[in-house]
């Protein structure tokens, strides 16, 4: 697996709102409703990074939650990284995320 350009990197987030790019890393604050709804949408993301073998560093404040992604063993962002993100999208959408351009 390779790193993927900076164009790759842009592209990508473009289509991937509130998602920034932080050094080797993309990260996204998701604000959800409740601390107990935090908690469940984090461990929907757990179970999916779990399927695809790809594990986000996640951090919850309260309602928030930040999830970070980087291919730790490439030093850098991979389509992996990438795909994953797009997969967690889906799922706070699906989850009722309270924004989904939530802030970065």
């Amino acid at each position: 697996m390779s790193l993927c350009s900076d164009a790759e990197i842009d592209a990508a987030l473009a289509g991937l709102p509130g998602w920034t790019r932080a050094g080797n890393e993309i990260e996204k604050h998701y604000e959800r409703s409740s601390f107990p709804d935090a908690i469940t949408f984090v461990t929907r993301v757990g179970f999916l990074a779990e399927a695809t073998e790809h594990h986000p560093d996640v951090d919850v404040r309260w309602r928030t939650v930040r999830i970070a992604l980087s291919t730790h063993s490439e030093g850098g962002i991979t389509n992996k990284d990438l795909s994953l993100a797009a997969e967690i999208e889906r799922v706070a959408m699906s989850s009722g995320s309270r924004d989904p351009g939530a802030r970065s």
